[in-house]
């Protein structure tokens, strides 16, 4: 008696790996459009802010969080670590000191209607929902003087936990492509912790998985 053997021919071989293989190009895709987008969402954040401050500027003549009278968009005016009114949004860009200016930024480009987000950061829930973050949950901030020693600009936009490949395409899209010269650079987020205002070195090497504070000078 003969037994039939039963098995997949080489034409259905063939059609499974290639439908293997395009569900393969589509999840790669998908994660390239995804990567694309989150890029792109993190260029948005540093291309806003020369908006919000330039039209603060235009209407109140005085930099937000530097203005000596906050008042008249119903603010807090600054009383800490810095000198109100010279031209200089004092304070690191990831300051949680709520009377220090470049925490008070925020609240300002609010109030004058030039960026959403909450106004009133009193308790820890408070200043959860007043803190910007970018696409990644790292922080978003403004600081007038330059993370690092002779970078020259009027103010300083920053955004830490970001992925090295994200830090070298926005270094690519926005400048010249090298992490340690021209208007944006990057660095590591603990020198960023562990040294504060103008101490920091940009990174040369860039490592794909690392999380990196960018910032680009204006």
């Amino acid at each position: 008696m003969n037994k039939q053997q039963s098995g997949f021919t080489l034409v259905e071989i063939a059609i499974v790996l290639v439908i293997i293989g395009l569900l393969l190009g589509g999840v790669l895709k998908g994660q390239e459009l995804i990567n694309s987008a989150k890029v792109k969402s993190l260029a948005n954040d540093f291309r806003s802010i020369p908006t919000f401050i330039y039209g603060y500027q235009d209407r109140f003549r005085s930099l937000p969080g530097d203005d000596r009278d906050a008042t008249r968009v119903g603010g807090t005016t600054a009383t800490t670590n810095g000198t109100r009114g010279n031209g200089v949004i004092d304070g690191l860009w990831d300051s949680e000191i709520t009377t220090e200016e470049s925490f008070l930024f925020w609240q300002h480009i609010r109030l004058a209607n030039l960026a959403v987000g909450s106004t009133t950061f009193s308790g820890a829930t408070g200043l959860a929902a007043f803190v910007p973050r970018n696409a990644e949950g790292g922080r978003i901030g403004v600081q007038g003087l330059a993370p690092m020693a002779g970078w020259n600009g009027t103010f300083f936009a920053c955004s830490g936990l970001i992925p090295g490949r994200f830090a070298k395409q926005l270094d690519t899209t926005m400048d010249d492509g090298d992490s340690t010269t021209g208007t944006v650079r990057v660095f590591t987020n603990a020198a960023f912790a562990a040294t504060g205002l103008g101490a920091n070195v940009a990174q040369a090497s860039v490592a794909d998985a690392t999380q990196y504070t960018v910032c680009i000078g204006y």
